[in-house]
C-alpha cells in the first residue's frame, strides 16, 4: 500500500512541540493543543447519537475571522467529527448552495442512501460554512442568504478560500487527535460541492489523494445567467411563472423522450441512456397542440420557452455565455420543477430555487459590484425578468473597488476552459465525476465539455486519473427516475489505495423513489464516459432466448 500524506511533519509545522502526542476529546480544546489559527468553542464526547450509533469526539471552531466591509462579523465557522473506531482516513466534506451552515459533519456519499456516510464507515470528517452566516443578515428578507456577496474576502472565502484555510488545519487536528499519519485524503462534494471539489484539484492538487465530484457547478456564474433566461422564457407563457407549464405538462414532455429515445439502448427500461443520439431523434416541436386540441400537447409559445431554455444564454451578438442543455425524462422529475418552476415554499410564493435563492446568489455574490435586491420573492423576480444579457452578464467577468477578485476568478477553478491538472495527475491522485442529465441547474454538458478537453489535453489518457459517469434520468442530486442507489465512493478508494481502475457501476433504486417505479428490471450499470450502458441480447445458436445482460460499451 502506498501511502500519500502530507503526514506528521505538517502538523509539527502547525503543533510545534507535541506532534506526537495523542489526545483526548476534551484536550483538543486546551490551548496550545490544537492548531494556532483556529478557536476551538466546543469539544464533547458522543457515544449516543440517534442518527449515528458509533461514538465519536464532536468539535466545533472556527478561523479566518475578520470584519467585513459591510461592518458584518464573518469566520470560518467547522465542525468535525472524529470516530472512535478511526480507519486512518480523512474526508473533507464540501456542502453546496450558498453555505452559510455548518451541515452536520457526516461525510454523506452522494447516492440516494442518506445513511451510508463516510464517518460511518470509520472516516474522519470535517464540515464547514464556507466562512460566512447565511442568517446573518435577516433585515434583507431573501435575499439575506447571499448578502456575504457585499464582502469581497467572504467572497473568496465562499469561492476558495475556506477550503484553502480550513483544509490543512483541520488535517494537523486529525494527526494531532490520534497521534499518527492520516493514510489517505478525500475530499466530497455535490454541486456548489462538487465545484469545491474540481476547484480543490486545481488550486490544492497536493491535498486530496481522492475526490468525488457528483454534478458539480464548476462554472456557476455562468451556470447562473441561465436562471434569468429561464424567468424570462417562462414568463412569456404565463407572468406567473409557477404557472407556465402544469405537472402535467412537463410530464407529457418526459413521457415523450422516453417513447422516442428508450429503446435505443438495446431495451426499454425508464431510461434514455444514449442521450447524445436522443438529441438529434427527440423532436420538441412535434409536442405543438394541433388547432382544437388541449391535451397531450404543449402550446406553441410552452415549446418556444423550452427551446430558448434548452439553448442556454446568448448575448445579442449570438456570443454563448453558458451551455446548452440534454433532453432528459429527468424534466419531469419534482426536482426539475422545484428547481425551475415552482416550489413547495409558501414563504417563496411557490416560486423555484432559481427565481429566489439564484437571483440573490447572481445579484450580490455573481456580479461585480454585488446590486443591492429586496427581500420578497416579488422583488427578486422583477431582478432576472430586468436582467439584461448584454449590460448585465459582463459584471460576472467585471473588478470593481474592493472587489479585486471577479466571481468567475474565485468560483470558477482557474482551468476549467482549458483543464490539464497536471499537478493532481503527477502526484497520482484520482478523481471520479458523475453527473445526471436531467440536472436542471448546472448542465451535463458543460461537464461533458470539461471532461473532453481534459482528455485532449492528456494525450486522451484523462481516464487514467479522472473517470466521469453519466446518469440518466437524474436530475439535480441522487433521485429522480433514475437508479438512484450508486456508490462512487467505494471504487474511488479502491482506486486510490489499490490501483483498481473503476469501470461498470451497479446501481439500483434506493427504497422509497417513487418517481423511479416505472423503471424496470431494478438493476443497471453506470459506464464510464464515453461508454454507453447498453444491453446485449443473448443470441443460443443464431435465435433470441429472451434473455440478455447489460454491458459498457
Amino acid at each position: 500500500m502506498k501511502v500519500r500524506t502530507i503526514g506528521l511533519a505538517l502538523t509539527a509545522l502547525i503543533l510545534p512541540g507535541i506532534a506526537h502526542a495523542a489526545e483526548t476529546c476534551a484536550g483538543i480544546g486546551l490551548e496550545g493543543h490544537h492548531p494556532a489559527a483556529m478557536t476551538i468553542t466546543e469539544t464533547k464526547e458522543v457515544a449516543n447519537d440517534p442518527a449515528f450509533p458509533k461514538p465519536y469526539c464532536l468539535v466545533h471552531g472556527f478561523t479566518g475571522a475578520h470584519k467585513g466591509i459591510d461592518g458584518k462579523d464573518y469566520a470560518i465557522h467547522f465542525e468535525m467529527r472524529l470516530p472512535d473506531d478511526w480507519n486512518g482516513r480523512y474526508v473533507h466534506q464540501f456542502n453546496g448552495g450558498n453555505d452559510g451552515v455548518v451541515v452536520p459533519a457526516t461525510g454523506p456519499l452522494l447516492g440516494g442512501n442518506k445513511k451510508d456516510t463516510a464517518l460511518g464507515r470509520g472516516y474522519a470528517v470535517v464540515s464547514s460554512d464556507a466562512g460566512h452566516d447565511g442568517n446573518a443578515s435577516p433585515e434583507k428578507g431573501l435575499a439575506g442568504g447571499a448578502a456575504f456577496g457585499f464582502d469581497p474576502v467572504a467572497r473568496i472565502d465562499y469561492g476558495y478560500g475556506a477550503v484553502e484555510k480550513l483544509n490543512p488545519l483541520a488535517m494537523a487536528l486529525t494527526e494531532q487527535y490520534y497521534g499518527k499519519k492520516i493514510a489517505y485524503r478525500y475530499g466530497i462534494g455535490g454541486s456548489n460541492g462538487g465545484r469545491h471539489g474540481l476547484m480543490a484539484a486545481s488550486r490544492l492538487p497536493d491535498q486530496f489523494d481522492g475526490l468525488l465530484v457528483g454534478y458539480p457547478g464548476m462554472n456557476l456564474p455562468r451556470a447562473a445567467l441561465q436562471h434569468a433566461l429561464d424567468v424570462q422564457s417562462w414568463s412569456k407563457v404565463n407572468p406567473d411563472i409557477t404557472k407556465a407549464f402544469s405537472v402535467a405538462d412537463m410530464q407529457f414532455l418526459a413521457q415523450q423522450i422516453l417513447k422516442a429515445c428508450d429503446g435505443m439502448d438495446g431495451r426499454v427500461d425508464g431510461v434514455v441512456s444514449n442521450a447524445d443520439a436522443c438529441q438529434t431523434r427527440f423532436n420538441i416541436t412535434s409536442l405543438a397542440c394541433k388547432p382544437g386540441q388541449t391535451k397531450d400537447c404543449l402550446s406553441h409559445a410552452q415549446i418556444a420557452a423550452l427551446r430558448t431554455s434548452h439553448n442556454g444564454p446568448y448575448d445579442s451578438h449570438g456570443h454563448m455565455l453558458y451551455s446548452s442543455w440534454v433532453w432528459d425524462p429527468g424534466m419531469g422529475s419534482k426536482n426539475w420543477r422545484m428547481w425551475k418552476l415552482e416550489s413547495p415554499i409558501e414563504a417563496w410564493h411557490h416560486k423555484p430555487i432559481i427565481d429566489v435563492m439564484g437571483a440573490a446568489s447572481l445579484a450580490q455574490i455573481f456580479t461585480t459590484p454585488p446590486t443591492a435586491v429586496g427581500p420578497t420573492p416579488e422583488d427578486l423576480e422583477k431582478y432576472l425578468l430586468g436582467f439584461d444579457f448584454d449590460k448585465d452578464a459582463p459584471k460576472i467577468d467585471a473588478v470593481s473597488g474592493p472587489f479585486t477578485q471577479s466571481a468567475v476568478s474565485f468560483m470558477i477553478p482557474p482551468d476549467t476552459g482549458n483543464p490539464h491538472l497536471t499537478q493532481f495527475r503527477k502526484d497520482g491522485h484520482k478523481m471520479i465525476v458523475f453527473h445526471g442529465n436531467g440536472d436542471p441547474v448546472f448542465s451535463v454538458l458543460d461537464t461533458v465539455k470539461w471532461y473532453k478537453n481534459l482528455d485532449d489535453n492528456n494525450n486522451h489518457q484523462a481516464a487514467d486519473f479522472v473517470r466521469f459517469y453519466r446518469i440518466p434520468g437524474m436530475p439535480h442530486g441522487a433521485g429522480g427516475p433514475s437508479y438512484d442507489d450508486f456508490d462512487f465512493f467505494t471504487p474511488l478508494v479502491d482506486w486510490v489505495e489499490h490501483g483498481k481502475a473503476p469501470e461498470a457501476v451497479k446501481a439500483g433504486i434506493t427504497p422509497g423513489n417513487e418517481e423511479a417505479a416505472g423503471l424496470n428490471p431494478r438493476d443497471y450499470l453506470y459506464c464510464p464516459y464515453p461508454k454507453i450502458t447498453t444491453y446485449i441480447k443473448e443470441r443460443v445458436k443464431g435465435k433470441l432466448t429472451g434473455k440478455g445482460e447489460l454491458v459498457c460499451q
